[in-house]
């Protein structure tokens, strides 16, 4: 695929066909993925990839817990909720996703399934877990630079013909994740990352999400007319 095919062409994916991905292309492509930038060349980041198994553990554990009420235990900072034009960007998108998969305003238990959903990683064959070195905790560099190696993955693993979508819900429960991936102590869990070849009859995989023009993200400085 041509770069502009991929960057235009990407989008979330929410639904799953239940087909093994091959362990040596998620390597190809997380080797693709390790060309992002990064700061000073410090390469914090590590991945932790969860699939069979140890994944359905980590998908239960999510979901009983969040079920039950226990407080959410990100270990990345959550920071605060959103607000206006960013509460409603947020908001847009909800509406696309909840219009095409036809779940109402006031449909309360397709509401619930559908944020069950996201504790399950979207029921993906394969979750990969991002994290960074711990000793370098509060370094604003490190945020970015996963941030940079995570928009590099699910890049390239559209370009293989693979779907993915970057998501919080499946980290929300972190000593669950700790546990059945056995992520190791010096290691931060930042984010996660649902991955599998898309099923193209789930319709919320056909939302495009919105984007706020050029001309109203950039000041241009310095330039003529």
């Amino acid at each position: 695929m041509k770069f502009d095919d991929v960057i235009l062409g990407r989008r979330s994916i929410r639904g799953y066909k239940p087909d093994p991905v091959p362990k040596a292309l998620i390597e190809e492509i997380i080797g693709l993925a390790m060309r992002a930038p990064s700061s000073m060349n410090t390469q914090p980041w590590n991945f932790y990839i969860i699939t069979g198994e140890p994944l359905d553990k980590i998908r239960a554990g999510n979901t009983e817990r969040m079920v039950a009420g226990v407080p959410q235990s990100r270990e990345f900072r959550q920071g605060q909720a959103f607000a206006g034009q960013h509460r409603d960007r947020q908001v847009g998108v909800a509406k696309q996703l909840f219009a095409a998969m036809g779940i109402a305003r006031d449909d309360k238990d397709m509401r619930q399934d559908w944020v069950l959903r996201g504790f399950r990683q979207f029921d993906a064959p394969v979750c990969v877990i991002v994290t960074y070195d711990k000793v370098l905790d509060g370094s604003d560099d490190t945020p970015f630079d996963c941030g940079a190696v995570t928009t590099a993955l699910v890049n390239a693993a559209w370009s293989r013909g693979l779907g993915a979508v970057i998501n919080s819900q499946g980290i929300m429960q972190s000593p669950v994740v700790r546990e059945h991936a056995g992520i190791a102590e010096d290691q931060v869990i930042m984010k996660s990352i649902a991955l599998g070849w898309p099923d193209d009859d789930f319709p919320a995989n056909a939302v495009v999400s919105e984007r706020k023009a050029v001309a109203e993200a950039t000041v241009f400085v310095g330039f003529g007319d």
